[in-house]
């Protein structure tokens, strides 16, 4: 979980507090937990602990954030959180040219690993807006998706490149 503090950083700063927006089909939602997604959980009184705790368990650790190399784990993380972790992984697959599953599994690591950072990061956000941008809601959300996957993006290249090794 090397990352997952940086990673969750920046997820929580671009989901905000306490939002009910009656455009957005989430419902009532707080720190990014959303009240469709968790029908039980009473999202007013959400700590943000609680939302930590949350993302961990069911968007990081489906994903394999701690086995994902810098820079792709936040980009994946943060997609898992809008669009979910099978979507998010899928369309990883999907640029990897590996089968399509939605887990993250030992044939995807191995070509993460293999890929080159920095194209796979610009990658994965085009693909990223090409998905939003077909959402009945873009009119709506879409300037504030397109932030997000910019700064999602400036974010995993700073932190891929922080992880880089030195050319000798």
């Amino acid at each position: 979980m090397q990352n997952f503090p940086d990673c969750i950083a920046h997820v929580l700063a671009a989901e905000g507090g306490l939002v009910n927006d009656p455009k957005d089909p989430g419902g009532v939602t707080k720190f990014g937990i959303s009240q469709r997604s968790y029908p039980a959980l009473d999202i007013r009184a959400l700590t943000l602990d609680d939302a930590k705790a949350i993302y961990q368990r069911d968007y990081w650790t489906p994903i394999q954030g701690e086995a994902l190399p810098a820079g792709i784990d936040l980009l994946v993380l943060d997609h898992a959180v809008n669009a979910g972790p099978i979507r998010a992984v899928r369309m990883l697959q999907g640029l990897l040219g590996v089968p399509e599953d939605g887990l993250m599994g030992p044939i995807t690591l191995d070509a993460v690993a293999s890929a080159e950072p920095e194209s796979l990061i610009a990658s994965y956000s085009e693909l990223r807006l090409d998905f939003y941008s077909d959402l009945p809601t873009w009119r709506h959300f879409g300037a504030g998706w397109t932030r997000r996957v910019m700064r999602a993006r400036r974010a995993a290249l700073a932190l891929a490149r922080a992880q880089a090794p030195l050319a000798a």
